[in-house]
């Protein structure tokens, strides 16, 4: 199974990687149009001279094939618009994301969770566990980062509005990821409430929940070590999913706290025309967001025993 995965996994990144190439090879412009748009001394010849140099030149399946071959060999190119390496560029980046990302998914897997076990547990709560759900899915993200930045940068003054730390450490930079992370975890906290609820409940009305139940188990043991492990296979397939739907929000998170991550640089790259960092970059978050899918189908097979022969 895992050989078949990574497989597809392949092949999806070549065939995404040549549909975006085609795409961004369609836009209008390329970087020698902007560069003599920038330095009106560039001659006609001169801007032929630098498009043969650069490739340009040739026909769009042809400078594809260069490019995967020279990305094949880990050669991920130069940035135009920062005029650095791609991989100087795009590892800090990444490394951010998957900072905020991971801290958004654990802390709304965490507490998306935690309502669902209580309006499992507690029946007559489940109405306010909804509305809660309903409240938080419902918030756009940028209007609630905007009113976290009012309440706890501008008005109380207790954490900073944007920007990453500069120095001070471990706990200078998880003062500045409280809000971007606080703002990403409540919009995606009501998937997994509302699934972890509903499959918790359906797993405590079993016959042999109640058979235990019978025989004198606690409450908190039927929760916690029978009923929870069997509700966890729809709430890690939520997980995966939003490893991949918190991209675009992240774009927006990151924008609004100036925090500098993937989304920003997707972004800056499209609208730049960097067509080198732009590929690279998507086919990053593509790898990432597959790569989180698999992991959450191998972690569903190990608690699940029927879904390993599937």
């Amino acid at each position: 199974m895992l050989g078949a995965r990574l497989v597809q996994i392949a092949a999806t990144l070549v065939l995404l990687s040549a549909a975006m190439f085609l795409l961004i090879g369609l836009m209008p412009g390329d970087p020698i149009d902007l560069a003599i748009a920038g330095d009106p001394r560039l001659t006609p010849e001169d801007a032929q001279r630098l498009r043969a140099l650069h490739g340009l030149d040739q026909p769009l399946h042809r400078r594809y094939l260069a490019w995967a071959g020279a990305l094949a060999s880990g050669q991920f190119g130069h940035s135009r618009l920062f005029a650095q390496p791609v991989a100087a560029v795009i590892w800090p980046a990444l490394a951010s994301t998957l900072v905020l990302l991971g801290a958004a998914l654990a802390l709304a897997g965490g507490v998306g969770l935690a309502l669902g076990l209580l309006a499992a547990a507690r029946p007559r709560l489940a109405p306010l566990v909804d509305a809660v759900a309903v409240l938080g899915q419902s918030a756009p993200s940028f209007w609630l980062g905007i009113l976290l930045i009012i309440l706890f940068a501008v008005t109380l003054g207790w954490l900073p509005a944007g920007g990453t730390p500069q120095a001070g450490g471990l706990g200078e930079a998880l003062r500045f990821l409280v809000l971007p992370v606080a703002t990403l975890a409540i919009a995606n906290l009501a998937a997994y409430a509302r699934h972890a609820a509903a499959a918790l409940s359906a797993t405590l009305a079993e016959p042999w929940v109640t058979a235990a139940r019978a025989r004198g188990n606690a409450e908190a043991r039927l929760m916690l070590r029978h009923a929870l492990p069997n509700a966890a296979v729809p709430i890690l397939q939520v997980a995966a999913l939003d490893a991949g739907a918190l991209v675009g929000g992240a774009l927006i998170t990151e924008t609004l706290f100036a925090r500098p991550g993937m989304g920003k640089l997707i972004y800056d790259a499209v609208m730049g025309n960097d067509t080198n960092l732009a590929l690279v970059a998507l086919l990053l978050v593509a790898l990432v967001t597959m790569l989180a899918t698999l992991a959450a189908d191998l972690a569903q097979r190990a608690l699940d025993p029927r879904l390993r022969d599937a």
